[in-house]
């Protein structure tokens, strides 16, 4: 017959060895619930970085903030803005519509900002769903180094090179220029200008800055190819095929 001592040695409960496996199973299936519950925020971590990333050195979207651009982008459009589109030798050409920093050419100034608001800017601005830095512009480029750029001919078009350029992109209404100018621009540098003439402070304001208006191409971030939002906006930015008409810079700059 058992015994009480036999019955509490073949006890289970009271055995240490099978006590502890179950108190291992036990742990390992918390461990994997855990796992399972911070799963979902490591994978949206790493989607953060890879979008950041992706943005950084890639393709950005850039949130258009003012009308200056007009008809061809609207306050508010998001643009995808190509990085690589001047890397491994290409350069920037007649036509483009580019985003550039206009730091030391538009801009003179030092840009004060909050680190934290910063951050958080930047991070929306990777998004495409805030405002970039200030000091980031969206123009068309309209002279290339070498260029000389005037304005205006008799029927008050641009003339680039001596041949004048038929802007069909400018916003209704706009003159291509209200403000006369003649200038060549110097080899590593751009001519840029915005669609709405009328509501653009582009090279026209800085002529007699140094540089004389001009941007230099290492300050471009790179050229937007496509309007991605609104839906019922979006296309391709492809250059003019007026551009193509103009003839190669003469002289020592080209």
């Amino acid at each position: 017959m058992d015994t009480d001592a036999e019955l509490t040695e073949r006890d289970p409960s009271s055995d240490p060895v099978q006590g502890t496996g179950r108190g291992s199973r036990s742990a390992r299936f918390r461990e994997r619930v855990a796992e399972l519950r911070y799963r979902p925020v490591t994978l949206f971590v790493l989607c953060l970085v890879f979008l950041f990333l992706l943005s950084t050195f890639v393709a950005q979207p850039f949130l258009i903030p003012s009308s200056s651009m007009e008809n061809t982008l609207q306050i508010g459009d998001r643009v995808l803005v190509n990085k690589l589109a001047y890397r491994f030798g290409s350069a920037p050409q007649r036509g483009d519509v580019i985003v550039f920093d206009g730091t030391g050419s538009f801009v003179h100034r030092e840009q004060g900002e909050n680190p934290v608001t910063g951050l958080l800017r930047k991070a929306g601005a990777a998004l495409g769903l805030a405002r970039s830095d200030d000091t980031d512009y969206v123009k068309r480029v309209i002279g290339v180094g070498g260029d000389r750029v005037t304005c205006c001919d008799k029927q008050g078009r641009i003339e680039v090179n001596g041949e004048p350029v038929n802007e069909g992109y400018l916003h209704p209404g706009d003159a291509p220029s209200a403000v006369p100018f003649d200038i060549v621009v110097p080899k590593g540098r751009l001519w840029v200008m915005g669609d709405h003439r009328a509501r653009s402070s582009d090279s026209r304001d800085h002529l007699g800055e140094a540089g004389g208006g001009t941007i230099p191409i290492d300050k471009v971030i790179g050229r937007a190819g496509l309007i991605t939002w609104p839906i019922s906006r979006w296309s391709t930015l492809d250059a003019p095929g007026s551009f193509a008409r103009i003839p190669a810079p003469a002289g020592p700059h080209g």
